[in-house]
């Protein structure tokens, strides 16, 4: 038996109480991410004393090194005792004997040596990956501040570990005006009525206020669009609008953003209106003038003409989603397959809030950004950790890259390496803490992320590239395009 596993089980066990139990986690650790610290959360449930054992450099998959992963893990308040794991894992299990052992979800259906050693002494070994939760969680949000590298807001250590730099980040974006990119996806119009608090009404538990400036801004596909414009692309959009006043708000707006609308008619809809009452910079209601059937076969068979006769030379294309009819899945799919024969890259956002989307139903693409609670409802699964959910969503869209967007928690990155059978995952926190507005944010880290692929960045690139966009997008109240010199100040600043 190793006679360091020996001694360190000794020295562990000598730190507990009498009757107190132990439960053993060990990994890579490369960057501490919210599904990890759900697994640590949910281990810690399970017994009174958290021991990790952190693998070694030179492990399969580890890229971070060993001391900075065990300094990261120790400062996490749940954990009790970590180590870095200079034995064979069977051996530490076979002197430690922790009552519990726990493994991500993802583990349970794969070979698992030390299964044997576990249930030899009377010991559980656990498939799990914690509660999971769709709202904010500020237990996480603490844990991630008190975990997390150099600065939250422009990590640099992220880019130290993905060999780049600001200079080839802001060279990247000085490339985008060579792209010309093609996006299809549902108009909307955001207003934003801000009003002047009354007071409660007398009759009835009401709050009552007055308009005092009403401000309309291009959202949805639109403004994804008016993103990549301003950030120097050409682009055409294709959208559908009903025949009304917002319809010709929007045409003159794309107009003055520079953005070649085409927006086809559809007498059976309104133009999709979201309107926000705020107040002291919080919004009280929301109330959305929009229709969710498919446009008709008439329409879709002439958006497809339109939107042919501009895939050919189309750098890019985008599919902005959010299910209001206007991508039926026909028409997506023969953008797909035109696309997929002339190797043309595609990426794709399909929105779940107030309604359901489905970014499964857009395969192939090179980059799709679904929300936590949009991937897992893509594939049914709601138990499963991060990392799982992330693999498991690639492999049945057959899409190159995964971001999970986690709200305040920040992004995963989820990304094949070394062909199509590995995967490197990486997270960043979010870049602005303190948000004015969050609509938007996905908007502009997609289409800004796209187009660093498109140029050639890496993932990792991309994915920093995109973040300080949708901090940029956040920083303000309502939808304005980001314009590239914006973009590349905040590169420097």
């Amino acid at each position: 038996m190793n006679k360091e596993a020996k001694s360190l089980a000794k020295k562990i066990r000598s730190k507990l109480k009498k009757g107190q139990k132990v439960a053993f986690v060990s990994g890579n650790f490369n960057v501490v991410h919210p599904g990890h610290i759900r697994l640590l959360n949910f281990a810690a449930e399970c017994a009174d004393y958290l021991v990790i054992g952190i693998n070694p450099d030179g492990h399969p998959d580890v890229f971070v090194p060993q001391e900075l992963r065990l300094g990261a893990i120790k400062a996490i308040t749940l954990v009790d005792f970590a180590f870095i794991l200079n034995m064979p894992l069977t051996e530490l299990i076979s002197c430690l004997k922790p009552e519990i052992v726990v493994k991500g979800k993802e583990h349970e259906s794969g070979l698992n040596a030390e299964k044997t050693v576990v249930e030899s002494y009377g010991g559980q070994l656990i498939f799990a990956s914690g509660e999971i939760w769709f709202s904010n969680l500020n237990y996480l949000k603490n844990e991630l501040q008190k975990v997390a590298l150099p600065s939250i807001n422009k990590p640099t250590v992220y880019l130290q570990r993905h060999s780049t730099d600001i200079k080839k980040l802001s060279k990247i974006v000085d490339r985008f005006p060579n792209l010309n990119i093609v996006v299809l996806g549902d108009l909307i119009v955001d207003e934003y009525v801000f009003c002047d608090p009354l007071g409660m009404s007398q009759e009835d538990p009401t709050i009552v206020v007055t308009p005092i400036k009403r401000d309309r801004f291009i959202g949805g596909a639109g403004i994804v669009s008016a993103h990549a414009k301003s950030l120097g692309s050409e682009v055409k959009y294709f959208g559908v609008v009903g025949n009304d006043e917002t319809a010709h708000f929007a045409r003159g707006r794309l107009k003055e953003y520079g953005v070649n609308a085409n927006l086809i008619v559809d007498e059976s809809r309104p133009t999709t209106l979201k309107q926000r009452f705020r107040t002291k910079g919080k919004t009280l209601l929301r109330v959305s003038e929009l229709r969710q059937h498919d446009i008709s076969h008439e329409l879709q068979v002439k958006m497809l003409s339109d939107v042919m006769k501009t895939l050919e030379n189309a750098d890019l294309v985008v599919f902005s989603d959010f299910s209001y009819g206007c991508l039926p899945q026909p028409l997506v799919n023969q953008v797909i397959e035109f696309c997929a024969q002339r190797k043309t890259p595609m990426v794709a956002d399909s929105q779940s809030s107030s309604q359901i989307g489905d970014i499964a139903r857009f395969k192939n693409m090179l980059l799709i950004t679904p929300t936590e609670r949009e991937a897992r409802l893509a594939i049914r699964d709601t138990h499963s950790g991060l990392i799982a959910v992330a693999d498991l969503l690639r492999n049945h869209t057959k899409a190159q890259h995964v971001f999970i967007t986690l709200g305040s928690e920040g992004l995963l990155i989820y990304s094949p390496q070394n062909g199509i059978n590995e995967a490197h995952t990486d997270e960043l926190p979010v870049f602005n803490p303190h948000p004015k507005d969050l609509a938007g944010a996905g908007d502009c880290l997609l289409i800004c992320s796209a187009m660093a692929l498109a140029i050639g960045a890496s993932i990792w690139e991309s994915a920093y590239l995109g973040s300080i966009a949708a901090a940029c997008q956040v920083s303000r109240v309502g939808n304005l395009p980001l314009e590239r010199a914006e973009l590349k100040k905040e590169l420097i600043v």
